[in-house]
């Protein structure tokens, strides 16, 4: 069974779903610092961007029937990770134990989107019984 996952308070793209739940496994599509009603949060703040992606991503989570405990790979994409990836570690590790075993990958691109996005972020979790 192929379900998809579209919170309320998770603003969505046209014809892009917030989550994707395959059978016991959620697929969360990379979320960005936009707000409900799709407004950008953080604007020259990465920390306020990074705060919004996680919020934005436990919505994701919690409507697919998981949450961060069952998370098992996180992919973030940064625009510059040099400068960023402490405060996304000290934000990530707010959200998910850092003893939560937890595959991941950082990966630097051009760019995003929108030129004042400076993280997206997906995740693959388990979910049901």
């Amino acid at each position: 069974m192929i379900q998809r996952i579209q919170p309320e308070n998770v603003f969505a793209f046209p014809g892009i779903h917030a989550g994707v739940r395959a059978g016991q496994l959620l697929f969360v599509s990379g979320q960005v610092p936009l707000g409900s009603a799709g407004e950008l949060v953080g604007v020259g703040d990465f920390r306020a961007q990074a705060e919004q992606v996680f919020v934005n991503l436990g919505e994701v989570l919690a409507a697919g029937g998981s949450g961060f405990g069952r998370v098992v790979k996180l992919t973030a994409f940064f625009v510059d990770i040099a400068r960023d990836l402490p405060a996304y570690r000290e934000v990530r590790n707010r959200f998910i134990d850092e003893e939560h075993v937890c595959a991941s990958s950082a990966v630097q691109v051009s760019k995003l989107f929108h030129p004042s996005v400076w993280l997206e972020v997906e995740a693959v979790a388990v979910c049901g019984e």
